[in-house]
């Protein structure tokens, strides 16, 4: 398991445990996070599912590739730490890891 903390669209902090194996997505819909729309279930096929991961943490989840960076390119709310919570695979490597729901477009 891994604590994450998840700035949601009204702005409050939460710490949320985060099953190894599965990912980010599924933690944050799992833990009540309704806002994240997840329409297409975690098949990197729509941009439904953006957050902002915190600077500090850019580095150790990288930066968006292929699919899900042309998805990314379709949200007016993109920014340079934009991911799909999707491609963000849980386990230890993000225990304590900050991110934010980023606005629906």
């Amino acid at each position: 398991m891994a604590k994450i903390f998840v700035t949601g669209a009204d702005g409050v902090e939460r710490a949320i445990e985060a099953e190894d194996g599965g990912n980010l997505m599924e933690a944050l819909r799992d833990n009540g996070f309704e806002e994240l729309a997840a329409l297409c279930g975690g098949c990197c096929a729509c941009a439904t599912c953006h957050i902002y991961v915190d600077p500090d943490w850019m580095a150790q989840v990288g930066t968006p590739t292929g699919d899900e960076d042309d998805l990314l390119d379709s949200s007016d709310a993109r920014a340079a730490n934009s991911r799909l919570s999707c491609q963000i695979p849980v386990g230890p490597e993000i225990e304590g890891m900050r991110v934010t729901i980023a606005p629906m477009d």
